[in-house]
């Protein structure tokens, strides 16, 4: 934990390393492929968590106007689903270039001021940004291992802290494929 404590109280110089390992690892041969298909795990969870989710909607609708009953477990449980369909897909997304964009104006540019503008921001914002959140949810997450945090209604769900440690996994798949992301560029320049 302390190790955890000096580095968000040293956040800066935690997300510079960040970046420069991320470079760093950017040079590993096949390494793009490796976190390509983490990556492609984590979204299969994701939509296995999507089905799921889709099936207690149903048993929850269909016992709520048919029977008049329900369960707070089962809505909570819905959440996390929600929670889990959503983290595991950035990476992803990222993989396939579906990530949310304003392409007003990129659709129009030629392709090596795209790549530059994917490089530039991955490099400075996604890789930040997982980091940040990846540095910042560890102890968010202890917290509530530690305290033991359960739902606060009457049969819900208990070891919140299950969930809370989908935030952490999340950023910590988006920075390697963030890595990938930024080796592929790295071969679309040199137009391998």
């Amino acid at each position: 934990m302390e190790f955890i404590n000096y580095l968000t109280e040293n956040l800066d110089k935690t997300i510079f390393a960040a970046i420069i390992i991320a470079l760093i690892l950017s040079f590993i041969p096949k390494i793009d492929y490796i976190f390509d298909k983490f990556s492609k795990f984590f979204m299969i969870v994701s939509v296995a968590a999507l089905i799921i989710l889709t099936l207690l909607v149903s048993y929850e609708v269909i016992v709520r106007k048919l029977f008049h009953g329900g369960s707070i477990a089962i809505q909570e449980l819905q959440w996390h689903l929600y929670d889990i369909t959503f983290l595991f897909a950035i990476a992803y997304t990222l993989s396939h270039n579906k990530h949310v964009r304003v392409d007003i104006f990129y659709d129009k540019f030629p392709k090596k001021i795209k790549l530059t503008i994917n490089f530039i921001s991955i490099l400075f914002f996604i890789i930040p940004l997982a980091t940040l959140i990846f540095i910042e949810a560890i102890p968010f997450v202890e917290m509530s291992y530690s305290q033991n945090e359960g739902s606060g209604d009457p049969g819900g769900l208990c070891c919140r802290w299950i969930i809370k440690s989908a935030i952490i996994l999340a950023f910590f798949v988006l920075y390697l494929q963030a890595v990938a992301e930024l080796k592929k560029i790295y071969h679309m320049w040199k137009g391998k």
